[in-house]
């Protein structure tokens, strides 16, 4: 997807010697796989066709940069930090796009401003980031600030081409665009290149082939607009005397052919509500489940209710997940 240049005019940026290029940190203040997760990575097939640095699925057709994801918006809400990713000079800047999604705004509103509010960053080595998406207001560097990496720099935001919050964060070397989890691989290379996060970062230790981004319980089915919005924490909170008890998983990046099944147990551990949904027909952004029953006469039984959520692909199991609730 193309993101648009940031326009606020850059000053001079004067970094020495060009070098080996510095390792990345995570550019966002949230705890990787629990609180935030990756969406989509670069897309590195020229054709119309999509494939990621594993020769994955998990990104889609000209995407250009690396997606990582709040749970809800109810996160976003509560502000959370775009940090910058390794020590630099700030290039250039761009506030004042409103925080709406792109589906309520349309397409139209976003040509030439893809990014919404950003930010970018020269570094050593001839790299750049750029920070898409921020929310309006909040971006506190200026052109011509130099910046250490874990700078605060502004907030996750709803700017711009996108329909749930997140930070982009696209990588160029030498003005050309990089992967930063396959810097230099070449052309069709599964796993090539040097991936230049940091160890920190969490995102230098393998690919995710799809993840879950919530999971929890609610007092009724929970739509995938209701997931965005709240994340795990729906209300009411479930209660012995709520209406009904759902277990519901919000997750990305699925493929074609994943088997998922959610399934709870009582207290005591009896059999107390199932979902083994079909096979995917292809492969998923995202996709929501949920298993439960309504409240018989007497109430819920009090005690722990476990909830147990797994993909199947290809005869193996690729998420195993457990959660609870005590009423």
């Amino acid at each position: 997807m193309k993101r648009g240049l940031i326009l606020v005019a850059a000053l001079p940026l004067l970094l020495g010697a060009a070098g080996d290029v510095p390792e990345l940190i995570l550019p966002i203040a949230c705890k990787l796989g629990v609180s935030c997760a990756v969406q989509n990575y670069v897309d590195v097939d020229p054709s119309p066709g999509v494939k990621d640095f594993h020769c994955g699925q998990r990104t889609y057709d000209k995407h250009g940069g690396t997606d990582i994801r709040l749970q809800s918006m109810a996160q976003q809400k509560s502000g959370v930090a775009v940090l910058a990713a390794a020590t630099g000079t700030v290039l250039r800047v761009r506030d004042g796009v409103p925080d709406i999604s792109v589906k309520e705004r349309g397409q139209a509103s976003v040509d030439n401003a893809e990014c919404g509010n950003g930010v970018v960053i020269a570094h050593a080595g001839g790299l750049e980031t750029q920070y898409c998406h921020m929310a309006k207001g909040s971006i506190s560097v200026k052109p011509g600030q130099k910046v250490a990496a874990g700078a605060p720099i502004g907030k996750v935001g709803l700017s711009g081409n996108t329909e749930y919050p997140h930070l982009h964060i696209t990588v160029r070397k030498d003005g050309a665009r990089a992967d930063p989890f396959a810097l230099g691989a070449k052309p069709g290379q599964c796993d090539g290149g040097r991936n230049i996060w940091a160890a920190s970062s969490g995102l230098n230790t393998g690919y995710q082939g799809g993840q879950v981004l919530n999971a929890g319980f609610a007092t009724g089915p929970v739509t995938m607009a209701m997931a965005m919005e709240r994340g795990e924490s729906q209300e009411p909170r479930p209660s012995r005397s709520g209406p009904a008890l759902v277990a519901f998983v919000q997750s990305i990046g699925l493929q074609q052919g994943d088997v998922q099944r959610l399934s709870v147990t009582a207290p005591g551990g009896a059999g107390f509500a199932e979902n083994r949904a079909q096979p995917l027909d292809r492969d998923k952004a995202q996709t929501i489940l949920f298993a439960g029953k309504k409240r018989p006469a007497a109430g819920w039984p009090a005690g722990r209710y476990v909830a147990h959520y797994s993909v199947e692909r290809g005869g193996r199991t690729v998420i195993d997940r457990r959660f609870a609730i005590t009423l």
